[in-house]
């Protein structure tokens, strides 16, 4: 490694990778020298300084306002016609098309593999969440006569795992040409005390950079290109581990259109004003989404005349977007956040290290604060019985047997399980 590596190195505090270059062998070291080259250092000190802090703004600073929504189990025959006729001819004119988030490893589960791989013991016979999505959406193609385009972001952990997964299931049955894979992006691991973290291939850490990326991430991969190609101009963008997630609402993307907004969203209410998860609001007059880790417990106790509470709308990953809106998303900067995180890594000695507890800070930007660069959002309240079994924790709430319990019962109902 020449001396100007060195000194860009000592500059940015980060020249204890300088050890590793000496314990590694000559493929290493070129590994880990091409890593630093693309090393944005002025980046790597941003992204610190907001370690451990909270990004946004304090409370205070912002207008917190309730913001409105459709019931969908409480608007007219008429009104529901309306939409779900608006949302079908899009549909039926193949300008629809649907993205699944996948980029994430079922560690929390207890699984090896991608989450969308894992599998839940729903009846008549077991299916991975991919497969469940899947069949969603070929019922929906069924139903239209039509064969949406199935878009699928994965990440560099677990892309070429589920590409193989994929083959190996022959695809569930669907036209291996309709769907096509993308990556998220990634950003390097930094430690409490700002360093880089090295793993055992001699490569510098990195760990995805949320959700929030999928914009970038379909710009770079020519993904909002693709969908232009093929004339669609109305996308929706869920979340892989969903059991009961419907991506192919009429009504939703009717709503949307018929209101003029280029974004739109389901929610389903909160069980609880305790509830770990992020609500809809009006911030400083856009629409917004306040995670309830930042939502004092005076304003998530708050309930209107009819005794609902003001801010109640849980946001479950069920976006849709027209493509400008995308296109305008993708060329802004969204926000990163940080996560305390735990992390093994290998230290200067060539020994690896595993992390007992959250030892290094990983950088996210999330999906909904790209919804700021609008004046409005639709929001259609669903049903979490119909609408929301996410799989996200090994066991208790939100779990793979809560999931299946609400994935069987709403089939049963639906007269498809005997």
């Amino acid at each position: 490694m020449s001396d100007n590596y060195t000194e860009i190195l000592k500059e940015n505090g980060q020249e204890h990778l300088l050890k590793y270059l000496e314990i590694a062998n000559e493929e290493q070291k070129k590994r880990l020298i091409e890593d630093i080259k693309n090393i944005d250092f002025k980046k790597i000190k941003e992204l610190y300084s907001i370690s451990n802090k909270n990004t946004d703004k304090a409370i205070e600073s912002y207008i917190i306002e309730h913001t409105k929504f459709v019931d969908k189990y409480k608007i007219s025959k008429e009104e529901f016609d309306t939409y779900k006729n608006i949302g079908e001819e899009i549909i039926k004119n193949g300008e629809y098309a649907v993205v699944t988030m996948a980029g994430g490893q079922g560690t929390r589960l207890g699984h090896n593999g991608p989450k969308g791989t894992f599998i839940l013991n729903v009846k008549p016979q077991p299916k991975s969440l991919f497969e469940i999505l899947a069949d969603g959406i070929k019922r929906a193609n069924d139903k239209y006569g039509i064969t949406l385009n199935w878009y699928i972001m994965t990440s560099t952990e677990n892309n070429e795992k589920t590409q193989k997964y994929f083959e190996e299931q022959k695809y569930f049955g669907y036209p291996k040409e309709k769907i096509k894979f993308f990556k998220q992006g990634n950003l390097p691991l930094i430690s409490e005390d700002g360093k880089l973290l090295v793993d055992e291939n001699f490569h510098i850490k990195y760990a995805a950079d949320g959700n929030g990326c999928i914009y970038k991430s379909m710009k770079k991969d020519g993904i909002l290109d693709d969908m232009k190609k093929k004339n669609i101009k109305w996308i929706f963008i869920g979340s892989v581990d969903n059991a009961l997630l419907n991506m192919v609402d009429p009504v939703l993307l009717g709503l949307t259109v018929s209101e003029g907004n280029s974004i739109g969203s389901k929610s389903v209410v909160k069980r609880s004003p305790e509830e770990p998860v992020g609500v809809f609001c009006k911030k400083n007059n856009r629409p917004a989404v306040i995670e309830y880790t930042e939502l004092p417990a005076e304003m998530a106790h708050e309930r209107d005349e009819d005794g609902e509470l003001l801010f109640g709308e849980s946001h479950i990953m069920c976006n849709l977007y027209n493509i400008e809106a995308l296109e305008k998303i993708s060329e802004n900067n969204l926000p990163y956040h940080s996560a305390h995180k735990k992390a093994s890594y290998m230290d200067e000695n060539g020994k690896m290290i595993k992390a007992e507890k959250a030892n290094a800070y990983k950088y996210e930007a999330f999906i909904f604060d790209g919804f700021v660069f609008f004046d409005g959002i639709s929001i259609l309240r669903g049903r979490r019985e119909e609408d929301f079994a996410p799989v996200k924790n090994k066991e208790g709430q939100d779990s793979p047997e809560t999931a299946i319990k609400l994935y069987n019962d709403y089939w049963e109902k639906m007269g498809k399980i005997k």
